[in-house]
């Protein structure tokens, strides 16, 4: 865990990041929910090197800079559909433009993989295998993980 002046300031950056156009979904409910349900489409929209470090069991890489909601077309639009990436900046981004292509069911990971693995869910890595490492984006966003082993190239 963050310890407290840490954490505050955490969240008091991402409450300012989020225009809150996506409804988040916190990590404990995310985590219950993948228990659950058989039919969620949850998308990573990190860059692809973010991807290759590790990834929330079950994602299908969607990306940022290439993503294209066409290639979701197929899914039901009343899918739940729950976006993450580093922090949840650009998962909302891309969750907006899910919402603007008729999915109904869209929710935004609250504070993304940091916030997933701070709070001891589990990742895989490119090998399937359950991982440590967490790609935090850059120096500054990595000094918010706690639980894991950061990663990052900028």
């Amino acid at each position: 865990m963050l310890n407290a002046c840490k954490e505050k300031t955490y969240h008091s950056q991402l409450a300012l990041l989020y225009k809150n156009t996506v409804p988040l979904i916190e990590p404990d409910s995310l985590a219950a929910m993948l228990k659950q349900e058989d039919t969620l489409l949850l998308l990573d929209t990190r860059a692809p090197e973010e991807w290759l470090v590790s990834r929330l069991p079950g994602a299908r890489f969607a990306g940022f800079e290439t993503f294209d909601s066409s290639g979701w077309m197929l899914a039901p639009k009343d899918m739940p559909v729950v976006l993450y990436c580093s922090i949840g900046w650009r998962s909302e981004k891309i969750g907006e433009r899910m919402q603007q292509a008729g999915f109904k069911k869209v929710y935004n990971l609250y504070g993304g993989i940091i916030e997933w693995k701070n709070l001891g869910h589990p990742l895989l890595g490119t090998n399937g295998e359950p991982t440590e490492e967490v790609h935090t984006y850059n120096r500054y966003w990595g000094i918010y993980l706690t639980n894991g082993i950061r990663v990052y190239e900028k």
